[in-house]
């Protein structure tokens, strides 16, 4: 096989392998708590995917609450965001729910009409976007900020064929590490640029559909979607540091590869933590609901009201199966007891923490320890870059 016309895999120096090492030393030891059935994983697991959801998709500028992002998974109307952001979410959600849906697939192969599809379901409701379709004239990342063009991707007629050798290269290097991998695919498909729009989700999203075939964790809990989304000027200023305005692919990528793997490393702490926390908090709800005679079925909504979401009728009903009438009655009692306050009328009904919910989540955080950087001289260097 010939030269690569697109960014290869870096050597890996030894704080990255070790750092690596670690990543999938906690990816296995929550791999092994989730095999274990417990009542408190499939709250955790639905805000996972509502962060990675609300966090690839606020680095374009569509921001939602973290609830409305919840909400989109399950099919509920928001109740915050405006038409177009809405829009721009569920098509993002539909690209996601491919991704884990795929995931597991032994008969799946990402290819170039794989991607197109991803594309596709992102951006279906804005047909001027052209989505599943690659762009046909030039294009240009444009800074806001400092009213600047920071990046020219190769020219249209060369995005077939790049976007062929980027397939072919997930199909091939199969024995790079899957982060790793998932990283190359993330920069390369965000260099090629290939659409007109919805690069960047494009990018994060087939990253995380990369490391899914790979990973002994599911995609909810090893995606970086997130910690992408609280780290967006580091993540620009990588993006420029490897590209450094326009397509040339270079023989070194690694400062995007050890941000990526620091990335992975952060967000594995995180996710650590939050599974200790939604052990803690069900023991708690747990507690409250049986001294107050509470269904046992209430317990996952006020974890998520514990969380800062806002409850909803309707999502009530679909988390418990209850009807209605049943689901009216439920929230009125834990109303009644102050365990939750409710807001709003009609369809803008919903229902926040209440005061001992609220302290809770005081406790939570104040127990939380800080994360360690893998990484601790990453961020001055991006900083220094003057990029």
């Amino acid at each position: 096989m010939g030269a690569r016309m697109i960014y290869d895999c870096p050597p890996l120096t030894s704080e990255d392998r070790s750092v690596l090492a670690e990543v999938h030393e906690m990816r296995r030891q929550l791999a092994s708590v989730l095999r274990a059935p417990r009542r408190w994983q499939g709250g955790l697991r639905r805000t996972m995917l509502a962060r990675a959801i609300r966090g690839s998709n606020s680095i374009e500028g569509y921001v939602v609450d973290e609830d409305d992002a919840a909400a989109a998974l399950d099919d509920e109307e928001p109740l915050s965001a405006d038409e177009r952001t809405w829009a721009e979410i569920r098509g993002y959600r539909q690209a996601l729910g491919y991704v884990l849906q795929m995931a597991g697939d032994p008969h799946f192969s990402i290819d170039t009409s794989a991607m197109r599809g991803m594309h596709y379901m992102m951006l279906a409701h804005d047909l001027s976007k052209s989505p599943g379709q690659y762009r046909t004239g030039p294009i240009y990342v444009h800074d806001e900020k400092q009213d600047l063009v920071v990046y020219e991707g190769p020219e249209a007629g060369r995005v077939p064929m790049l976007m062929e050798e980027l397939g072919a290269s997930l199909r091939a290097d199969l024995d790079v590490d899957p982060l790793v991998r998932g990283a190359m695919a993330h920069l390369n498909l965000v260099m090629i640029h290939p659409y007109r729009d919805g690069n960047g989700r494009m990018a994060r999203a087939l990253q995380t559909l990369t490391i899914s075939r790979q990973t002994i964790v599911e995609p909810a809990f090893s995606s970086v979607e997130e910690w992408l989304g609280h780290n967006t000027d580091d993540y620009y200023r990588v993006l420029a540091i490897t590209g450094q305005g326009s397509w040339r692919p270079r023989p070194d990528a690694h400062m995007w590869v050890a941000f990526n793997i620091r990335a992975h490393h952060m967000q594995a702490q995180t996710v650590a933590q939050r599974v200790n926390e939604a052990s803690e908090i069900w023991k708690e709800l747990d507690d409250l609901v049986a001294a107050n005679n509470l269904p046992e079925r209430t317990t996952g909504a006020l974890y998520e009201a514990v969380l800062g979401y806002r409850v909803r009728r309707p999502g009530y009903m679909k988390m418990t199966g209850v009807e209605k009438h049943t689901a009216t009655r439920d929230l009125s009692r834990l109303v009644e007891l102050e365990i939750l306050l409710a807001r709003g009328e009609t369809r803008g009904r919903h229902y926040l923490a209440g005061e001992r919910l609220r302290e809770l989540r005081e406790e939570c955080r104040r127990r939380r320890r800080p994360l360690v950087d893998p990484y601790p001289w990453m961020r001055a260097r991006l900083a220094g870059a003057g990029v």
